[in-house]
């Protein structure tokens, strides 16, 4: 059974930073690429980062571009996204999910249940 599993959201202020973390299990990690979407509220889903299977090729939304970075550990099973000088519309729920393929191009096949981001002062 594929699990995915995010961590690391919270409670930041303003201009401060978080790392998320996905744990995944139930399937070849490092076969697949992975990527992370948000959600924040009222809104709908956006996509924000992918990396491919192998790690060595990543893409970012415009509008996260040099604000978050994601990146993956397969020895670790486990994908992150270090996010930096928050701000309060980077609130959201943040989802991990799982590729169809060694690209993000392939769409997404399952996604885990999510972990809010709260950017407040």
């Amino acid at each position: 059974e594929v699990q995915l599993v995010e961590s690391g959201g919270g409670l930041v202020q303003p201009g401060g930073s978080l790392r998320l973390s996905c744990a995944a299990s139930g399937f070849t990690f490092s076969s697949y690429a992975m990527t992370w979407v948000r959600q924040a509220p009222g809104k709908g889903l956006e996509w924000v980062s992918g990396i491919s299977s192998s790690g060595g090729y990543t893409s970012h939304a415009d509008s996260v571009t040099g604000l978050l970075t994601i990146s993956r550990d397969n020895a670790k099973n486990t994908l992150y996204l270090q996010m930096n000088s928050l701000k309060p519309e980077d609130t959201a729920v943040y989802y991990c999910a799982k590729a169809g393929g060694s690209w993000w191009t392939a769409g997404m096949d399952y996604w885990g249940r999510g972990t809010l981001v709260t950017v407040s002062s």
